[in-house]
């Protein structure tokens, strides 16, 4: 499955759970601390509350991950849904602001750097995260914002 194709393509995949879909969505990995400062960057700037959460170690994140093509255990891997539409990688993260709007939009600026930097620059992070900031279990974040926004 590619991504940023078809929209709500997951709807008709029989190893997906079915779930609330309202909303866009991030797939995040939920023992990552540099994951976990996103999510409350997330929960912080989404003023109006429409950001859902789903830990890549749920049943739902792993179906989710593998419906797109994308493995689970790979750093590299997190998906931002939008209207039905999966994004990964830097695309992710630009899309991510732009809905939170306000200064964020100023994330669109990446867009310049050639696909194979923002793939590499995306790539550097992803691979390093665990050594840039340890681990943390997300699901137990003492940040109220946060929990609301779970979806398992």
């Amino acid at each position: 499955m590619k991504l940023g194709t078809t929209k709500y393509s997951y709807r008709s995949d029989q190893t997906v759970p079915k779930f609330s879909d309202r909303g866009p969505f991030t797939i995040m990995d939920a023992q990552c601390s540099v994951c976990a400062r996103g999510a409350k960057w997330i929960a912080r700037n989404d003023e109006a509350c429409e950001f859902k959460i789903i830990p890549l170690q749920s049943k739902l994140g792993h179906a989710l991950m593998c419906h797109y093509g994308l493995n689970p255990d790979d750093p590299l891997s997190w998906l931002y849904l939008e209207d039905g539409v999966a994004y990964g990688s830097m695309e992710a993260v630009i899309r991510v602001g732009a809905r939170l709007g306000g200064k964020w939009r100023a994330l669109r600026i990446l867009r310049i750097l050639p696909r194979q930097v923002q793939d590499a620059l995306y790539g550097f992070v992803a691979r390093h995260r665990y050594k840039f900031g340890g681990t943390v279990t997300i699901c137990n974040m003492p940040d109220a914002d946060v929990k609301e926004r779970i979806l398992e």
